[in-house]
C-alpha cells in the first residue's frame, strides 16, 4: 500500500544521529525523544521520523519506505541507489581515506598494486583505484576495518577518517585522501505533487537555519565622515543600515556578513573609524 505520510529517514544512532536531531529542532520539528522508537511524528510540521541503519537509508528512499532522507554521500555513492540528492547539509563532514601501518614505506598509490586492501566501501575505492590503474585486491569487512592489519588480513585499509585518532590508535597512518564526504538530504524520485511541495517547505526550512548560521549581524558605531569608507566594507546583503546616534556626528550601522568576511575586515573597519563592534548569531535568516 502506499505511504500516505511524509516521511523522513534519519541514522538511528551513529556520527550523524545527533546533528540530524538537532537540524529538526533548529526548524522548528521538535519530537518525544524518551524512547527513541522506530517511528516517531515531529511537532510543527507533518512528518514522521524513521530511525534505521544508515546504510539501509538510500535503499528506504529508493523504495518509498520513506520519502526522504539525511544521510552521508558515502553512503549514496557507495549504495548506487536511484535516489536524488536535493541539498548538502553542512554538517557531518569527513574524508575516505586509504591508511597503511606507519612502518610501512608509502611514495604513491601505485605502492598498493596488488596489495589487500580492507575496506567498507568497496565500490568507492574499486572505482578510485580503476582510475588510477591499480589492480588490487579488495576486502569487504563489515565492523572494525582498522584492526585488519594488524592480524594480518590486509595490507591498507580504506575507511572513512574524521579526526584521525582512530587510525593513529590502530598504528595506522593515512596516506591517501580519496574523496570528501558530508551529510546530504535525499529524496525518492517519484514523490507526488502533495510530496514535493511538504519537500520544498522543508527545505525552506533548512536552508533559513543553515543560511543563519553561516551569517552574523553586525552592529558599530562610527563619525558620519567614515560611513562611506566603512559601508564599503560591508557586503550587507542588500546595503548596510545606518542609523544616526543621540551624540552628534555620529552614526549606527547594521549589516548582515558571512563569518568569514567578517573576519577578513575587521582590521579595515577598525582603521577605518568603527567603534563599538558588536557579533550577534541569527537564529533564522530568509533572503
Amino acid at each position: 500500500m502506499e505511504n500516505q505520510k511524509f516521511r523522513l529517514a534519519i541514522q538511528k544512532k551513529g556520527r550523524l544521529s545527533d546533528k540530524s536531531l538537532a537540524l529538526l529542532k533548529a526548524c522548528g520539528m521538535d519530537m518525544e525523544q524518551g524512547t527513541r522508537q522506530l517511528m516517531v511524528r515531529v511537532k510543527g510540521f507533518d512528518l514522521e521520523v524513521l530511525f534505521v541503519r544508515d546504510d539501509d537509508i538510500p535503499e528506504y528512499v529508493q523504495d518509498g519506505v520513506a520519502d526522504i532522507g539525511i544521510v552521508g554521500q558515502n553512503e549514496v555513492w557507495e549504495s548506487v541507489r536511484n535516489v536524488d540528492v536535493v541539498e548538502e547539509l553542512g554538517f557531518g563532514h569527513c574524508r575516505m581515506s586509504i591508511a597503511v601501518p606507519k612502518g610501512v614505506k608509502y611514495e604513491s598509490i601505485k605502492d598498493l598494486d596488488k596489495k589487500r586492501i580492507a575496506t567498507s566501501y568497496p565500490l568507492i575505492l574499486k572505482d578510485f583505484l580503476d582510475k588510477e590503474g591499480v589492480s588490487a585486491s579488495i576486502q569487504k569487512i563489515s565492523g572494525a576495518v582498522e584492526i585488519t592489519p594488524g592480524i594480518d588480513l590486509a595490507d591498507a585499509i580504506f575507511d572513512i577518517v574524521s579526526t584521525g585518532s582512530t587510525l593513529i590508535s590502530n598504528g595506522l597512518k593515512e596516506v591517501q585522501k580519496v574523496v570528501s564526504s558530508q551529510a546530504v538530504l535525499i529524496a525518492n524520485q517519484a514523490l507526488d505533487a502533495r510530496k514535493k511541495a511538504l519537500l520544498s517547505q522543508f527545505l525552506f526550512r533548512i536552508r533559513a537555519v543553515n543560511t543563519a548560521k553561516n551569517n552574523k549581524y553586525i552592529l558599530l558605531n562610527a563619525p558620519n565622515e567614515a560611513l562611506d569608507a566603512i559601508t564599503a566594507i560591508l557586503p550587507g546583503v542588500k546595503s548596510p543600515t545606518v542609523m544616526p546616534l543621540a551624540k552628534s556626528g555620529w552614526s549606527s550601522v547594521h549589516t548582515v556578513i558571512s563569518e568569514e568576511a567578517f573576519w577578513e575586515n575587521i582590521e579595515s573597519l577598525k582603521a577605518a573609524g568603527a567603534q563599538g563592534i558588536l557579533v550577534i548569531p541569527i537564529e533564522k535568516m530568509i533572503v
